[in-house]
């Protein structure tokens, strides 16, 4: 049999998905835990308007300034609660905004093929949970750092960044052992579209937080969300179905059956050669880079342009800066659902739903 052949096979499943299963339980806490990771990572992001000067006040255009005169005149109580939260204001310059915003993806980029190897041996559950609870934890101190100063900020972000790298890989080893062949585009759409979803959410009230409470609480909000998802992670999550106490024989035997009708090859070492030679795999790697390249553009900078160039306030930013993610999560979910829908019905082969969604 072809290679091609074994890709395109398509092993037999029970009719219809248990959406009540352990296995959709599993994807419904990794969709919290990515939606807790996207928060923590994009917080910077809308926090950052409030927390530099120059983008605070000279962001202001003339009619604006008017306006905010007036209203001290007239409401000094008011001017007072709205811009004076007890948050500190810093003289960051955009090269500086610049570094600490990629800070954290250097980080990711340093983890992510070491964490591959450190997932083999501890396993995915240790290595996500350590992951997501660093990560909760540096966003708590981080408005702390922010006072001692900004290389503390960037040493936190970059670390932050490790440790998200970290919990990144190992969500594709625990799909390799739990996510049935005709429902892994389902499973891992659900858990992905945790990220979209995650950025909608501190978008749009983000900018609300911080002009109520004070940018600080965007940490602190979404830094003690992610300790409590941490510890929901370690009590329900298991490295496979076979070692978990509450699964059903039933839902085991299920998953289990249907991984091993996969074709299997022997472990062996990375052929580095032959992948720096595969055009597949540059294709691949291309699309990615694009797509994240884009996405990371719009998270990072689209709060700071509309708020410094268009001038809309920092609520507002954050609304209409969230708008293209509850599209991306919505997309995100039906996506996986017609996939696996497309493959069950044997309406396309595996290599061409990859392509057509991909592209």
């Amino acid at each position: 049999m072809s290679p091609h052949s074994q890709m395109d096979k398509k092993p037999s499943t029970r009719k219809g998905a248990d959406f009540c299963s352990l296995r959709y339980g599993l994807a419904v806490i990794m969709h919290f835990s990515n939606f807790t990771m996207i928060t923590q990572r994009v917080s910077l992001s809308i926090a950052i308007i409030a927390m530099v000067n120059s983008t605070q006040h000279h962001g202001l255009s003339n009619a604006s300034a008017k306006v905010f005169l007036t209203d001290t005149l007239n409401n000094p109580s008011r001017s007072i609660k709205t811009f004076n939260t007890g948050a500190s204001v810093y003289e960051w310059s955009p090269e500086t905004q610049g570094i600490i915003f990629s800070s954290i993806s250097y980080g990711i980029i340093l983890t992510l093929i070491p964490s591959g190897y450190l997932t083999g041996i501890f396993g995915a559950k240790q290595m996500l949970g350590a992951g997501l609870l660093i990560s909760s934890l540096l966003t708590l101190f981080t408005p702390l750092a922010a006072d001692v100063g900004v290389i503390l900020v960037i040493v936190i972000r970059t670390v932050q960044g490790m440790a998200q790298g970290m919990a990144w890989t190992g969500q594709f080893t625990i799909w390799a052992k739990w996510a049935p062949p005709l429902e892994r585009s389902k499973l891992t759409s659900i858990a992905g579209s945790g990220s979209a979803f995650g950025s909608f959410i501190i978008l749009c009230v983000g900018g609300l937080i911080s002009q109520v409470l004070g940018w600080p609480f965007i940490f602190y909000i979404f830094g003690s969300i992610g300790c409590v998802c941490c510890l929901l992670w370690f009590i329900v999550i298991y490295d496979d179905p076979i070692h978990h106490p509450c699964i059903s024989d039933r839902e085991k035997e299920h998953i289990v059956s249907s991984l091993t009708q996969q074709s299997s090859s022997p472990r062996r070492s990375v052929p580095i050669k032959a992948m720096a030679k595969c055009l597949p795999l540059w294709a691949i790697f291309m699309g990615f880079f694009s797509h994240f390249w884009l996405c990371t553009i719009i998270i990072t900078y689209l709060p700071t342009y509309i708020n410094s160039v268009l001038h809309v306030n920092i609520r507002d930013s954050g609304v209409l800066s969230s708008l293209p993610f509850i599209a991306a999560s919505s997309c995100t979910i039906l996506g996986g659902q017609l996939a696996d829908f497309l493959l069950s019905r044997n309406l396309l082969r595996l290599i061409t739903v990859r392509k057509l969604f991909s592209s």
